[in-house]
C-alpha cells in the first residue's frame, strides 16, 4: 500500500474515531452496507457478501483498523459517505460482526 492510502485511511480513521464519541446510527451504518458494501463483496465472496467480516483471517484486529478500513473502502469504491456516515457503518460492522471494545 502507498504512502496516499496510508493518510487517507489515518484520516479517515480518525474522523470515524472522532464522530464516534458523538451519537452513532446503527440502523444507518446497517442501511449504507447494504446499499454500498454488499454487491462488491458479493462480487468477491460470490453469493453471500457477509463472509468478508466471517473469515477466519481478518484484516482488522481493533475499532481503529475497522475505521481506516471502512474509510478505505469508502474512497476506493466513491461511496461518498461523509465522515459521520462512515463512523455509522464502522459502528454497524462492529456491532454486527466483529464486537471490538
Amino acid at each position: 500500500m502507498n504512502g496516499k492510502w496510508m493518510i487517507v485511511m489515518a484520516l479517515g480513521a480518525a474522523s470515524a474515531m472522532a464522530c464516534a464519541a458523538d451519537k452513532v446510527d446503527v440502523k444507518r451504518g446497517q442501511t449504507l452496507v447494504e446499499k454500498k458494501c454488499m454487491s462488491c463483496h458479493v462480487s468477491m465472496y460470490g453469493g453471500d457478501g457477509s463472509k468478508i467480516y466471517l473469515r477466519p483471517d481478518h484484516k482488522v484486529k481493533n475499532y481503529a483498523q475497522l475505521a481506516s478500513r471502512v474509510a478505505w473502502c469508502n474512497t476506493n469504491t466513491g461511496a461518498g459517505w461523509f465522515p459521520d456516515e462512515e463512523a455509522d457503518v464502522t459502528a454497524y460492522l462492529n456491532q454486527k460482526y466483529y464486537k471490538f471494545k
